[in-house]
């Protein structure tokens, strides 16, 4: 891989999958940018939070990913991932959807996010993740916030997420890239 690319990984939510419509949707908008390798990761294997995030691990070691080039997206448990593994090595962007945080089930549930760029985007009427944590841990790290009214699988908001979703993109990206 060249120094130039981008490596994005994309990780899903427990019953969903890497073809998921979400997951998809961002892969196809990451993808039109030059220099971005988008990968979904498939999670099937395992509902276990942390060999979920093992599996991350090793996509972005195969991939050869530096972190200060890698852009993590994840959905509920795939936003936990995401915020766990960018807990442990700082990358250039997390974004989060209805990302499984602060739930007491989950190992190290309120991860501290060291990503250089992070939001996250959350539905009112969620109701396997609740909002209010949520939005707790992201007012104590001040992370950017985007509340719609939608549920947790943000279904009647894919057109947004995506635009969202290329707005962050092009932020990180500006970085490596100034003008």
């Amino acid at each position: 891989m060249s120094q130039e690319t981008i490596h994005l990984f994309l990780s899903h939510g427990l019953e969903s999958g890497p073809g998921s419509t979400k997951i998809q949707a961002m892969k196809q908008a990451a993808e039109a940018f030059p220099n971005v390798q988008a990968e979904a990761i498939d999670h099937r294997s395992s509902k276990d939070p942390d060999v979920r995030l093992q599996q991350m691990q090793t996509a972005m070691d195969r991939a050869g990913a530096v972190p200060e080039r890698t852009i993590l997206a994840g959905s509920s448990m795939g936003g936990w991932v995401c915020a766990q593994t960018s807990a442990l090595t700082p990358v250039l962007g997390c974004f989060l959807l209805a990302p499984a945080l602060a739930l007491p089930r989950y190992p190290q549930s309120r991860p501290v996010i060291r990503a250089r760029h992070a939001q996250i985007i959350h539905g009112w009427d969620d109701d396997v993740v609740p909002i209010m944590p949520v939005l707790e841990l992201a007012r104590e790290q001040q992370l950017a916030t985007l509340i719609l009214p939608d549920g947790h699988r943000l279904q009647n908001s894919v057109d947004r997420v995506v635009r969202e979703f290329t707005f962050f993109l092009e932020t990180c990206l500006s970085e490596l890239n100034p003008s």
